[in-house]
């Protein structure tokens, strides 16, 4: 069965179908789809926006500003001073 839709007031005079319900609107009522661009669909059959079909989020920069190198820490018993130099 047909149905007759008004276009009176909108942009456009052109018709046009959701891809999802298969009903009839004015064309400047059809949005693209969240999820998928290439469908255009009505406000009731419209999707959010998937975040896991996003890009990954770009990493933080966490280096240290000031660099040391690592040291061996380990002390040789030379370089300690005799006993027998506080006597």
């Amino acid at each position: 069965m047909s149905r007759y839709v008004d276009t009176t007031g909108h942009t456009s005079a052109g018709i046009g179908l959701c891809d999802r319900c298969q009903r009839k609107f004015p064309l400047d009522e059809l949005r693209p789809d969240g999820d998928s661009p290439g469908l255009l669909v009505c406000r009731e059959d419209r999707d959010q926006l998937d975040p896991y079909k996003l890009p990954a989020r770009k990493q933080e920069n966490i280096s240290l500003r000031v660099i040391r190198p690592d040291v061996d820490i380990d002390v040789e018993a030379d370089s300690y001073p005799s006993e027998t130099a506080y006597e």
